[in-house]
């Protein structure tokens, strides 16, 4: 990696930490306004409009066998998770829901170890098993040591990053011949449609457009989420796995509960020493999870 391609790699990094990072306080801004079943909606819809000529170029490439898998992608990667995040926030910070997002990675292998024979290493066991318990701490923080003021909430972010961690094994294992934005632009595709029913049919979104008071700046936020830290988020993600190693790309799983964490501070949200804890356990879990083994150097014959 040159030193031009080291700085582009860099700046790319900190562009999408600060992207998904900030998805959760955008998040929060939608549901000042709309229920959490149109900010999934919402946020569906202008990703899967924006990526729309991606996804038209595309068409040419997939086979039949292909959309069945493509629609799963769209549901498991996109759809279901909107959903889940939003009604999450209506009763969590938004920067716990950052620090929780922390998981996927650790779904990702658990999934890929159990349906798709993926090995687990006794150094990524012990990551699990922190990360894990970081999660128990996190959820637990703030109630006293008291189970019935347990924030169950916290767990429909648990579930999203398991439907996130199936999705990168299906992309992975199911449909690798097509291209990264090809998969997404299409799946969102077909799932836009069910979001552009479930809000103009299901809700009452556009009397609240006319008569609610910032229904504009929310719709704006939503927005913003959805073209920024869906589609252009992606095909920036996408040059990052290009001009780097896969180690350096996951980087971004660490950085972004921290901006997170950071919204949620400027915007009031308060923290007890568990939910910091919490968050430390689980990025130094996933860390330990993904840590590769340094490949062993050849003895040098001395001359």
């Amino acid at each position: 990696m040159t030193k031009q391609t080291g700085a582009l790699a860099w700046v790319l990094m900190a562009v999408l930490s600060l992207i998904w990072g900030s998805s959760f306080i955008l998040i929060k801004r939608g549901l000042d306004v709309f229920s959490a079943g149109e900010v999934g909606a919402i946020r569906i819809i202008a990703a899967s409009t924006f990526l729309l000529p991606f996804a038209i170029k595309g068409l040419k490439n997939v086979q039949r066998k292909d959309w069945v898998l493509l629609l799963c992608v769209g549901l498991f990667g996109s759809f279901i998770p909107a959903f889940l995040f939003a009604k999450a926030q209506t009763q969590i910070p938004s920067s716990v829901a950052g620090i929780l997002n922390a998981l996927t990675p650790l779904f990702t292998m658990i999934i890929g170890a159990v349906f798709y024979s993926q090995k687990f290493t006794a150094k990524t066991v012990l990551g699990l098993i922190i990360g894990f318990g970081g999660t128990v701490v996190l959820i637990l923080a703030g109630t006293g040591g008291d189970l019935s003021a347990l924030n169950y909430y916290a767990l429909l972010v648990v579930l999203a990053t398991i439907f996130y961690g199936a999705n990168l094994n299906l992309i992975k294992f199911k449909i690798p011949d097509l291209r990264a934005r090809t998969i997404t632009s299409i799946s969102l595709m077909l799932v836009g449609p069910l979001a552009i029913a479930y809000l103009f049919i299901m809700t009452p979104f556009v009397d609240k457009l006319a008569s609610e008071e910032g229904a504009y700046f929310s719709l704006g936020a939503i927005v913003l989420l959805g073209v920024m830290g869906t589609a252009i988020a992606l095909i920036l993600f996408n040059q990052l796995v290009k001009i780097t190693t896969p180690i350096f790309t996951s980087s971004v799983t660490y950085l972004i509960p921290i901006v997170a964490v950071i919204w949620g501070i400027l915007d009031g949200e308060q923290l007890f020493l568990g939910h910091y804890l919490g968050m430390a356990a689980i990025i130094f879990g996933v860390y330990l999870a993904n840590r590769k083994k340094k490949p062993i150097q050849p003895a040098q014959v001395p001359k």
